[in-house]
């Protein structure tokens, strides 16, 4: 008896699959016994459905520790290699692996874990089909080992990595991608055979169903920053600290006291005299944590109901950024019920409160989801409200159909201020390359969401049907491996019935087989009404206008990349009367593999700008911007990197004329004064990072800007030249952070 419990417990062991995976980058075949095995790539870039040219296998194992995935990637000789060293969430063209997971299998969140071959790391969250944030960094394991014949990837990512949906029956399953990108050429070879080229990509995902695990987690990271100002002669002190709790993947926490968001990552320069805002992203660790839940697309570029800068952003009495108390976000689900809490708390009497809750529900092919936001702004007496309520419908294997709804109330001064809009956008995959796409959009005049979110206007009704076809078997003796066509016309309108734009667009997007991509638009624009431009003083007509872009991106080959952006542009008063034009070259220098210098001018000339001077006068002017890009990124080891990063801008402008716009919407000459002008913008930031442990940094960060506006204009090299001396602003900030997983 006793020997045949013995045995039994013998062959168990041997059938059982391994319980852990040790991630050094050299697969043994008694750590992955029971995993499962993949060796169906098929070429997704170029979008052709064909097997990989290079032979790739992969393997996927659940353990108790995590997800442990494995990559098998054989290279020859005769296919060139990219030893390029990355920094942190690179977007360089280089050898690498994707591993994307959605952990509830419901095609709303995914997340993609990137390894290069020579150990960098990308991580990012996947929403709404195909919009990757990579704002977000996450705490996983990574091993890469290379030889004669190709190279290896082992990663594991924790169970605690995402909020996940309760399993059933002891099982999970999850929506698994899994991709191989060749540097030299930009094939990507994925299993399943989905892309982010279709409408439809995360819910392509293949289904992996895996035994049920479970692992908890308490981080906490202490901080502390000092900050001298070299201008005003006076220094800054802050400490504070980040929670995270995950008890289970049901729950979660994430909390912040006196969190610094001082800036260790520098935003570009953008010199914006429109009437719309400039969006940015997040870095922040707070909000980019588990943010995906708290997604709100109003399927209009970047607009969203809950836009994260906002929070500690300008403060409402104008004395620069709101400092903030604390703030605290919980996610979780019940079911197939996902939810989302967050607040934020500033201090001070113009300090606002932010407030958002945030619910979805998953029917299978259908999602339901609603969203509320409340912001508090007592410095203004203001008070905002906005609820969303968004659906996602997959009624066909081709189809999908998304909707959203949302209404403002605002209440400031004692007045109730309301309105509502929504969008519904049909995306349908013909077959053989055909793609179809329409998209309507109503948002009400008195909509107003960016209390806490991002939308660029509103007071406009928009719709428009395109049409795409893509190519992808061009003769072998062709430059292109890949051509995807577009067409699209578009009508947009504001409330009262003025017709802002008719558009016609043409648009190629190309892959090379050198892995360089290109794209080429043409944008063809009616005559129409401008209701921005005076900032509700009355609305101009304006001419037909064109528009031509050309982008081509070119990975290393040999010492040298580039990127060239050129721009065909008309516009203004004198309509196609004039073309302007810009042109931005830079060039990167590779002197090793772990250290490049990139420096590239931009040059803008636009004949025919109109700037808003005041109430109905535009200045119309002659413009010439002149822009250096400038910088190097030299990743010293494993562990430290140092960065510089130079903008230098100088923008020339002289009025052509004043006008003031009449009762009719027709620009009249005047004889108000408009003045020529001229603008200086600087931004350097020397940056050294030392990786202490994951997630857990040492940052030692220069930086110096400065902004004038001058009210005369000379030649834009002059100014340009000028802007060297700005010195508005002139720090060196230290911040040391160390997690401690409890």
């Amino acid at each position: 008896m006793r020997m045949a419990c013995l045995l039994f417990v013998t062959l168990a062991a041997l059938s059982a699959p391994a319980l852990a995976v040790h991630i050094d980058g050299h697969i043994k075949p008694d750590e992955w016994r029971g995993a499962r095995h993949i060796t169906d790539f098929r070429q997704t870039q170029p979008l052709s459905g064909k097997p990989g040219s290079l032979h790739t296998e992969a393997w996927i194992l659940a353990t108790p520790k995590g997800l442990a995935v494995a990559f098998r990637c054989d290279q020859p000789a005769d296919v060139p290699r990219t030893h390029q060293r990355v920094q942190r969430d690179f977007e360089d063209q280089v050898d690498r692996v994707n591993l994307m997971v959605d952990f509830d299998g419901d095609g709303r969140t995914g997340y993609d874990f990137v390894v290069s071959s020579t150990g960098g790391v990308n991580d990012a969250v996947i929403t709404n089909e195909i919009t990757f944030n990579k704002d977000w960094d996450g705490n996983w394991q990574h091993a890469v080992s290379e030889d004669a014949s190709g190279w290896t990837v082992e990663m594991l990512i924790p169970w605690y990595i995402a909020p996940m949906h309760t399993a059933h029956n002891g099982k999970r399953t999850l929506g698994v991608y899994l991709d191989r990108v060749t540097g030299s050429t930009g094939e990507r070879d994925s299993w399943p055979a989905a892309s982010f080229m279709r409408s439809r990509f995360l819910s392509d995902f293949s289904p992996v169903v895996v035994p049920q695990y479970s692992q908890s987690l308490l981080a906490v990271t202490p901080y502390m920053s000092g900050l001298y100002d070299n201008v005003h002669g006076r220094s800054h002190f802050q400490e504070g600290a980040d929670l995270l709790w995950k008890p289970n993947g049901q729950f979660q926490l994430t909390a912040a006291l006196h969190p610094d968001f001082g800036q260790v990552e520098s935003d570009d320069l953008v010199v914006n005299f429109g009437a719309t805002e400039t969006y940015v992203s997040d870095k922040r660790p707070f909000f980019t944590e588990n943010q995906g839940i708290f997604d709100f697309s109003l399927l209009d570029d970047n607009s969203q109901l809950i836009y994260t800068r906002r929070v500690g952003g300008p403060s409402d009495d104008g004395q620069g950024a709101a400092d903030i108390n604390a703030a605290v976000k919980l996610n979780g689900s019940v079911g197939t019920t996902s939810y989302g809490v967050l607040a934020a708390d500033e201090d001070g009497p113009a300090g606002r409160f932010f407030g958002a809750a945030r619910l979805t529900h998953d029917f299978g092919d259908q999602s339901l989801g609603m969203m509320l936001t409340r912001v508090d702004r007592p410095w203004l007496d203001r008070e905002a409200t906005v609820l969303g309520v968004d659906h996602h419908w997959r009624p066909t294997p081709k189809l999908t159909i998304a909707t959203n709804v949302v209404a403002s109330d605002i209440l400031q001064s004692g007045t109730h201020t309301r309105d509502s809009g929504g969008t519904i956008l049909a995306d349908y995959e013909m077959g053989d390359g055909w793609r179809q796409q329409w998209l309507g959009m109503h948002f009400g005049k008195q909509l107003q969401v960016n209390d806490f979110g991002y939308l660029e206007r509103n007071n406009f009704n928009y719709g428009h049907w395109e049409v795409r076809k893509r190519y992808t078997a061009l003769p072998a003796d062709s430059a292109y491996s890949s051509h995807d066509w577009r067409f699209r016309i578009d009508a947009l309108d504001n409330d009262q019935g003025l017709r802002l734009r008719r558009q016609l667009r043409i648009a190629r997007n190309s892959t090379l087989r050198n892995g360089a991509t290109e794209v080429v638009q043409l944008n063809v624009n009616s005559a129409g009404w401008d209701d921005l431009l005076t900032r509700g003083h009355g609305a101009v007509f304006l001419p037909p206008s064109v528009d031509l872009v050309y982008e081509r991106i070119s990975p290393r080959h040999g010492d040298w990349a580039f990127k060239l952006d050129a721009e065909l542009i008309s516009g203004g008063l004198g309509g196609n009367r004039q073309l302007g034009y810009d042109v931005k070259f830079i060039p990167t220098y590779f002197v090793s593999d772990a250290f490049s210098i990139y420096a590239g001018p931009y040059y803008e000339h636009l004949p025919d700008w109109l700037v808003w001077q005041h109430d109905t006068l535009i200045g119309r002017y002659n413009e010439h911007t002149v822009q250096l890009d400038a910088g190097f990124d030299w990743t010293i080891d494993g562990r430290q990197e140092l960065r510089v990063k130079l903008q230098a801008i100088g923008l020339n402008a002289r009025v052509r004329g004043g006008y003031r716009v009449d009762g009719s919407g027709r620009a009249v000459a005047s004889a108000d004064p408009v003045d020529d002008f001229s603008l200086r913008n600087l931004g350097l930031q020397i940056r050294y990072r030392y990786e202490l442990a994951p997630l857990s940094y040492l940052y030692v960060v220069y930086g110096r800007g400065g902004y004038a506006l001058d009210g005369y204009a000379r030649n834009a090299s002059d100014v340009f030249g000028n802007s060297f001396a700005l010195r508005d602003d002139e720090q060196l900030l230290v911040k040391l952070s160390y997690r401690f997983d409890i």
